[in-house]
């Protein structure tokens, strides 16, 4: 099969009112069921031009767990997420909270500290392959360069693990793969190299921000059932960032709901999902009952 033939061929595996936001100390009794805590944000609190975005989120993540952090656009979920990774972009400030990986506090690192954490301990998925892969490398240097810089492994070594990297996550001629451009791939393969390249260092975290909103249903699917086996098999603490509680629904085992920069509703997916407490989750449940119901033109979601 040649590179240009590659497609997704892994098996499918007007607001609401608002109500009072959980307090910190509520959003900390979030049960991680015996778990080993891998990630612990507390009291969590993010500005910008003297306007709090961010307002005293918390939650835990533990080993094994997938937590989905959902909200709709602007609500304060990506931020969230890019503070806990320390990737906030200018003129935005972490002004209190702790964000602690296992017993290392992350708010205490500095640009190099943080370089040597995400990639290693933190795998990180987001939203749009096409961003974060270069378009003039093959797949197989970019995975093996990650590699070299995570796991010092020799030439040798780090071809025979990024094949078996890229047959791990459901790709299945991993040597064309491995000798393709990013944009000889399809969106779905492009979305699972890069899950590749995030699990390369055997994090202990994988943040994963909107993995699949440009997929169509089927490769969502797959790339969902993906995720899944891969926190089953390593091991690893999942946090998922989205705006579609139906994907919070099948793929994850707690659920924080963020509106205006704060946890209104958390619990586990079945109860949040299935009886909603806040109008922000119930209007989040009504979108992605239209959302999935009513596919967009092109069949591309």
């Amino acid at each position: 099969m040649s590179a240009s033939q590659l497609s997704d061929t892994a098996p499918v595996d007007s607001r609401p009112p608002a109500t009072h936001p959980l307090g910190a100390r509520e959003q900390q009794t979030a049960s991680t069921d015996g778990r080993p805590t891998v990630l612990s944000v507390a009291d969590l609190r993010v500005e910008a031009g003297g306007t709090e975005l961010v307002r005293g989120v918390s939650f835990t993540v533990g080993r094994g767990e997938i937590v989905g952090l959902v909200g709709a656009s602007g609500s304060g979920k990506t931020l969230t997420c890019r503070a806990v990774l320390g990737l906030l972009a200018p003129g935005c400030v972490r002004t209190a909270g702790e964000v602690r990986l296992g017993e290392s506090d992350l708010t205490a690192l500095d640009r190099r500290g943080w370089d040597a954490v995400r990639g290693a301990r933190v795998g990180t998925v987001f939203q749009d392959p096409a961003s974060y892969l270069n378009p003039s490398v093959t797949v197989g240097r970019q995975v093996t360069e990650a590699l070299r810089l995570k796991a010092g492994l020799d030439r040798r070594a780090t071809r025979t693990r990024a094949l078996d990297l890229l047959t791990s996550v459901g790709l299945r001629d991993p040597e064309t793969v491995y000798h393709a451009y990013p944009h000889e791939l399809s969106g779905g393969m492009a979305q699972r190299v890069l899950i590749a390249i995030a699990v390369s260092g055997d994090p202990e975290l994988l943040v994963a921000d909107e993995p699949t909103s440009s997929l169509d249903a089927l490769v969502q699917a797959g790339v969902l059932g993906l995720l899944r086996r891969l926190v089953a098999e390593r091991g690893l603490a999942l946090l998922l960032v989205t705006h579609d509680l139906a994907v919070v629904a099948e793929l994850c085992d707690r659920v924080l709901v963020c509106d205006a920069g704060q946890i209104v509703e958390q619990g586990s997916a079945a109860s949040v999902v299935g009886a909603p407490a806040h109008p922000r989750t119930r209007a989040l449940i009504d979108a992605a009952a239209v959302w999935h119901r009513e596919p967009a033109a092109g069949g591309v979601r």
